[in-house]
């Protein structure tokens, strides 16, 4: 895929879409709106910390996610804390097989990190369904860096859930806060 560069004001504000000409691009929202707070990844657009769009090819199964590491997530000076990206990780694999129509949470996690990941940078979230083994979803992702260098990588298992018992139980807890 071909990136195209941005202006300096623009790539502060938001990630990229999709570069203009392929537009069987379109965004995508892969989680269902429970109607409380948003993601703690990617429920804020003007966050200083991740700011994340997601992107699915109709009919192709192809999915990515272009987002942007500001100023709180610094970890070692200048740069991006491995936390914050194993949770943008994490995030986009489930959004991946959430999209792929595999409702998941995340199981196991393992992250490598293979260079140091600039404050203020842009990344794509590359992530792939690998396979499914009744229950048990294998997803890959990686950040990649628009002008292609490999920051990290990842591998996750995800088991499907039952979407309607979580959301019921999300629903019960809106209505009484109180409860635990």
């Amino acid at each position: 895929m071909k990136m195209t560069e941005l202006s300096p004001l623009i790539s502060e504000l938001l990630p990229p879409a999709v570069p203009a000409g392929e537009e069987a691009w379109t965004e995508v929202r892969p989680f269902p709106d429970t109607g409380t707070k948003s993601s703690f990844v990617s429920g804020n657009p003007n966050s200083g910390a991740i700011r994340v769009r997601y992107f699915a090819r109709k009919g192709l199964g192809d999915f990515i996610g272009r987002a942007w590491f500001g100023p709180e997530t610094e970890g070692p000076p200048g740069h991006a804390h491995g936390g914050s990206q194993a949770a943008l990780l994490d995030e986009g694999m489930g959004a991946a097989a959430w999209t792929a129509g595999h409702p998941v949470l995340a199981a196991k996690l393992e992250v490598n990190f293979r260079k140091s990941l600039p404050l203020r940078t842009h990344v794509e979230v590359r992530a792939n369904v690998e396979r499914i083994e009744g229950k048990k979803v294998f997803v890959r992702g990686s950040l990649v860096g628009l002008d292609g260098t490999v920051y990290s990588e990842s591998a996750g298992l995800f088991v499907v859930i039952d979407t309607a018992a979580l959301l019921a139980r999300v629903k019960a807890r809106s209505e009484n806060p109180e409860r635990p």
